[in-house]
């Protein structure tokens, strides 16, 4: 039997796990080494020369532990380090980016909202996106401080995330946003809570579907393989922090609904 693909993902923090759960449901037969750079979150405030060095660093791991395929499971980075990346790796690097096309296709107001780090929205591929589709549909961008921060403690549904969520999407619903789009892999997880805020007549966007799909086309063929051996999940599965793991792991109980054991980032990659 062939070995299956192996799959290397990075966020800035569990974020990306979002995206990771669609990986499992699209190749489930792929081994996935996942890395929460949880020890340099968030990567919204950082300077674009940190988050380029940490996502080279995190990049050189995962193609260590033999990835065939790099997901960048973060907006932030995508926008930031993608092209360097692809310059200097040759395997395939898919990236993230605010799903702008698919909500200006659904909008009905022709107002659509983004919320998203501050490092996205600054960044020249969102600037891109915005002029592209922006002569469609309004589009109304929201900066979310904190929100981030409040996934990774696993703080989904209490006082002080119900009071961000409902600061950030106030402003946006009151200028008729029909849409929003979850412009950080952080937020898919907060969707439940912010469906409840701004109530189901809102259609919430996010990307991760479409980036396993796209992961899915660009793996070469005979690495999409159907194995026939019973595979341990945990094995499969290998997910790495460089924060604190006794502090992330309750979190990761949270996010990731399968059995995986939480170890931590070598030193050098930190």
């Amino acid at each position: 039997m062939v070995a299956s693909a192996t799959i290397g993902v990075f966020d800035s923090g569990v974020g990306g796990l979002s995206v990771l759960h669609h990986i499992r449901r699209t190749l489930p037969e792929a081994r996935l080494i996942y890395v929460a750079d949880s020890a340099h979150v968030p990567y919204g405030d950082k300077p674009a020369a940190y988050i380029e060095q940490r996502s080279h660093a995190l990049a050189r791991f995962l193609i260590s532990q033999g990835a065939d395929a790099l997901v960048i499971a973060c907006n932030t980075a995508t926008a930031v380090a993608a092209a360097s990346l692809r310059a200097q790796f040759s395997l395939p690097i898919i990236g993230m980016e605010p799903a702008v096309k698919p909500a200006v296709a659904v909008s009905k107001s022709g107002v659509v909202g983004v919320l998203a780090t501050t490092g996205t929205l600054e960044s020249a591929r969102f600037a891109a996106l915005l002029e592209r589709y922006g002569e469609e549909v309004e589009i109304i961008t929201q900066g979310c401080p904190g929100l981030v921060e409040q996934v990774e403690q696993g703080d989904l549904h209490g006082a002080k995330t119900r009071e961000l969520i409902t600061r950030y999407t106030a402003p946006l619903l009151a200028r008729g946003a029909d849409t929003l789009i979850l412009g950080c892999t952080h937020y898919p997880f907060l969707a439940p809570l912010i469906r409840e805020l701004v109530g189901s007549e809102i259609t919430l966007v996010d990307t991760g579907a479409a980036v396993a799909r796209q992961l899915q086309r660009r793996l070469p063929v005979e690495r999409i393989c159907r194995a026939t051996d019973e595979v341990d999940a945990t094995a499969q599965v290998q997910i790495y922090t460089s924060g604190d793991i006794a502090q992330a792991q309750p979190t990761l109980a949270k996010l990731w609904h399968e059995p995986a054991k939480l170890r931590g980032l070598p030193s050098q990659y930190c």
